[in-house]
């Protein structure tokens, strides 16, 4: 479906190729001072058009926020935003009425509907993401006044060219302590914080882009300042919800939290995260007031944070279309030659980062929200009664 969220939660609408894209936010706190300039700096990073590595389609992507601000100021009911679509060609996408592309939704979305949209991906494609991460930006702003949550995400992988991101190496652990946006961004335009591995990386797209053929790549992503207590288990613990939501990404194909597969590699003597005293925290609201030595939990234990930095890594496929020949078959089964026009990203990745951010935002946004009815009911119920 095309919604997200329990009490913060986002809808959003559009194909790649119709008049606009956009979404309905609704949960947002009432009173936040909010206006575009706060959404528009994460919608240029996720925008087309950045460089030589993404695709050439140029698209300003300029949010207009339509409902629910007041004065520079959240009203708490739903929040209307949208993005014209300029820069689309649907003429471009002729073949696909004759050929599915193979490893694309063409097929599996006419078999879902009993139809497809006629152009690029429809609501596959990626234009579709420019709602998550509008909404993302708002989500992050409330985790922002409300307890200083950062999100960062970058790429730590392109093909098989990778910086170190093994969850017991003082490198990585350091990375997440310490990395920024402004970092990440620094070696535009593949978002690897690792100067000699990003220009490795950016010579890798280059030369499958010349080749007309695409490449996948890992985004890795820490939260810190996280609240502790969120996630809602069984069903919908933390690290669930937040691979529900990666998952939903476009060309996602992997998702690990933590230690992830590394961790199954491990001994529980080694593998446990031992406890001691916090004695840097302040917090008077916290009874145990309790840190782990290390952190291959990936800041959640039992599908509830812990406080501790959260990290995970998400796999991105090579995009499908290319503009490489390719023996397939038409709809009715006969066989013949698919060269897909059109302008497509080589590599996903880089635009692919605030996405996650995007999506990170909006899971925690609602887990707090969740979390803080929670705790109002507790707070409002005199347990000394006895029925």
């Amino acid at each position: 479906m095309s919604t997200f969220g329990t009490l913060f939660k986002v809808t959003t609408y559009g194909e790649s190729h119709c008049p606009s894209v956009g979404c309905i936010v609704e949960g947002v706190p009432g009173g936040m001072n909010l206006d575009a300039s706060d959404i528009q700096p994460q919608l240029d990073r996720r925008r087309p058009g950045q460089s030589k590595l993404s695709t050439p389609r140029k698209e300003d992507d300029k949010v207009v926020i339509h409902s629910g601000l007041e004065n520079g100021r959240t009203l708490g009911t739903p929040i209307a935003m949208i993005v014209k679509n300029k820069d689309h060609h649907p003429q471009d996408y002729s073949e696909t009425d004759f050929y599915p592309r193979p490893s694309h939704s063409d097929l599996t979305y006419l078999l879902k509907y009993g139809i497809k949209a006629a152009s690029g991906g429809g609501r596959s494609s990626a234009r579709e993401t420019i709602g998550r991460v509008a909404a993302g930006a708002i989500a992050e702003r409330f985790l922002k006044l409300a307890n200083n949550v950062e999100i960062v995400a970058f790429v730590s992988s392109v093909g098989k060219i990778s910086i170190d991101k093994n969850p017991s190496s003082p490198y990585f652990q350091n990375l997440l302590n310490t990395i920024t946006r402004e970092q990440v961004d620094q070696f535009n335009p593949i978002r690897c914080p690792h100067k000699d591995i990003a220009e490795q990386q950016i010579k890798l797209t280059e030369s499958v882009k010349a080749q007309r053929d695409s490449i996948g790549g890992v985004v890795t992503c820490v939260i810190r300042n996280v609240p502790k207590a969120l996630g809602e288990p069984c069903f919908d613990k933390l690290e669930a919800m937040l691979a529900h939501a990666m998952l939903s990404i476009p060309a996602t194909k992997g998702f690990e939290i933590g230690s992830g597969f590394y961790g199954t590699t491990l001994k529980g003597s080694e593998h446990n995260d031992m406890f001691s005293k916090n004695t840097d925290s302040n917090d008077p609201n916290d009874k145990y007031n309790l840190k782990t030595l290390t952190n291959f939990s990936g800041g959640i234990q039992g599908g509830i944070s812990n406080g501790e930095h959260i990290y995970f890594n998400v796999a991105f496929k090579p995009p499908a279309t290319i503009s490489q020949p390719q023996e397939t078959a038409t709809y009715d089964g006969a066989p013949g030659v698919l060269k897909a026009r059109g302008r497509h990203d080589p590599n996903v990745v880089p635009r692919a980062v605030p996405i996650v951010e995007a999506m990170a935002a909006l899971v925690l946004a609602d887990a707090l929200l969740i979390q803080k009815s929670r705790e109002y009911a507790h707070s409002i119920v005199d347990f000394s009664k006895v029925f």
